[in-house]
């Protein structure tokens, strides 16, 4: 739970392999190119949309009659990109798209790293961030959360776990975490608990994206990592080459950012979310990328 994905052919690369995500997404619109620029114009929005919903959307962004969106498409199948290099896809971006949709709206999604996202909403770069971050105090003090998933912690070794290595017993090992997630928090947490008790501190490989974490256990430069459990469980399934360790532990909720002064408009993405649970949408974006497991209906503001 990242917040807290695999990039190239069709999905990600890891380790040279070229490695296919579910699907194109079908609902993406306005996608942004190579180095986060937008594209010039989007596309309709896809879905139904409610009048009613439609009607309290913020002036501004009814004006505009999109919402720019901050991403992290290192994140297989949350967010990630498509063949092209430039289409952001993943379950995230189909469901946000259906939210928007109901609202009348197009999306425009801007690749950043996920640890400038925040900093980019409430400095008014995106008008939200939507990138499987975990609901947590410190972000609830910076911006609006609106609950939309529920994810855990989950750690991913290679295949037959060769180091025989155990969650409580990686001192002096190297194990990787995506920057900025609660899974580096997670592993300086352990690391100290290391040297504390006068063992060897981890060696935490701290990558700027999913994609290279992932890489790193492939390759073997890290015996493990810890990712969201939908995006560790992908992993697994498209390299063939690692497997779970353990259990999913610390489940949270998933939150879309919002700027800490759009409160109306964080509860009315909350009616928009019950309208796609009503009509199908949100279980169909969860289900073309197998994460119906994560999905939830008591859909809130900072819970």
């Amino acid at each position: 739970m990242r917040r807290m994905s695999l990039i190239a052919a069709t999905g990600f690369a890891v380790a040279g392999l070229a490695l296919s995500a579910c699907g194109s997404n079908s609902l993406s619109n306005n996608s942004p190119g190579a180095g986060g620029a937008p594209a010039a114009s989007g596309t309709a929005a896809v879905g139904a949309v409610d009048q009613a919903l439609a009607a309290k959307v913020p002036a501004k962004l009814k004006s505009a009659g999109k919402i720019i969106i901050g991403t992290d498409p290192t994140y297989a199948p949350n967010e990630m990109l498509a063949s092209d290099g430039k289409t952001v896809q993943g379950f995230d971006v189909d469901l946000f798209n259906a939210v928007a949709a109901k609202l009348g709206l197009k999306t425009e999604w801007q690749p950043a790293g996920f640890d400038t996202i925040i900093l980019g909403v409430t400095g008014g770069k995106y008008d939200m961030g939507v990138s499987s971050f975990t609901i947590n105090p410190d972000r609830k003090k910076q911006v609006n959360m609106v609950s939309y998933y529920k994810a855990g912690t989950l750690w991913v070794v290679p295949k037959g776990n060769p180091q025989k290595i155990t969650m409580d017993d990686v001192c002096g090992k190297a194990v990787g975490a995506q920057k900025g997630t609660v899974q580096a928090d997670d592993l300086a947490a352990r690391s100290k608990k290391c040297t504390d008790a006068g063992k060897p501190a981890i060696t935490m490989v701290i990558q700027k994206g999913q994609d290279q974490v992932t890489s790193d256990v492939v390759s073997g430069k890290t015996v493990a990592m810890l990712a969201d459990s939908p995006v560790g469980l992908y992993a697994v399934k498209q390299t063939g080459q690692l497997e779970p360790l353990g259990d999913i532990y610390d489940s949270a909720p998933y939150g879309y950012v919002v700027p800490k002064d759009q409160t109306d408009f964080a509860k009315l993405l909350v009616e928009a979310l019950k309208a796609t649970k009503a009509d199908g949408t949100y279980d169909a974006a969860l289900k073309k990328y197998a994460v119906e497991k994560g999905a939830i209906d008591n859909f809130a503001v900072n819970p």
